[in-house]
């Protein structure tokens, strides 16, 4: 193997090509412990030594780090991982290393998002933004099953209500379709929308 181009990322970081791919990332101090320099030979020992023992090793640190700063599914680290450029074989073997400590679990991740939500958005909202996560249909569903367990939408159309200030005697026609379309928008059946909206104002004025 051959060293075929070392380009400056920054002052002290290089992106280091061998045979003409894009092979790793390494700091300045890095290139010089491993004599890495354009047109010199690599051989399989040292490139093996640098993909475990540095860029491994550091993918699995910045691994640690991003789920520190907060919760994520493993398709947003993975995500993450492959913007900072490791490869990608060295960004699953850090997904792994994260996961056999449970650092992630999509499944939790989900229920822990319904919970957190389900009382101001409807099931089909939270649904597509756990797609938009990167977490599986198949996980969402068993998460829904828990979190919704003898539930029903009511009390989150309850809620927006409320913040709409809805009330039957103060609220036009227009003002009520209006909060009706906005319901619609945030993905309740008009069923659910009619019959709580019936039970709110019948609350507000028993």
């Amino acid at each position: 193997m051959v060293v075929t181009k070392v380009e400056a990322v920054t002052k002290t970081k290089y992106k280091v090509y061998v045979d003409g791919q894009f092979a790793f990332i390494l700091y300045k101090g890095e290139l010089s412990r491993f004599h890495i320099a354009e047109d010199q030979e690599l051989s399989q020992e040292i490139y093996e030594k640098i993909r475990t023992e540095v860029i491994l090793k550091r993918a699995k640190l910045r691994a640690m780090h991003l789920l520190n700063d907060m919760w994520r599914t493993e398709a947003q680290l993975r995500e993450k991982l492959t913007r900072n450029e490791y490869p990608a074989d060295i960004v699953e073997a850090a997904i792994s290393y994260v996961k056999s400590f449970g650092y992630i679990n999509d499944y939790e991740y989900a229920r822990s998002f319904i919970e957190s939500r389900k009382e101001r958005k409807s099931r089909r909202e939270i649904y597509m933004q756990l797609v938009g996560k990167g977490v599986s249909r198949e996980l969402i569903d068993e998460a829904f099953e828990e979190s919704y367990e003898r539930e029903d939408s009511t009390e989150a159309i309850r809620r927006l209500l409320e913040k709409k200030h809805y009330d039957r005697e103060n609220t036009t026609l227009e003002e009520k379709k209006k909060i009706m379309a906005y319901l619609v928008r945030k993905g309740f059946g008009y069923d659910d929308i009619r019959k709580t909206m019936q039970i709110y104002e019948c609350e507000m004025y028993s």
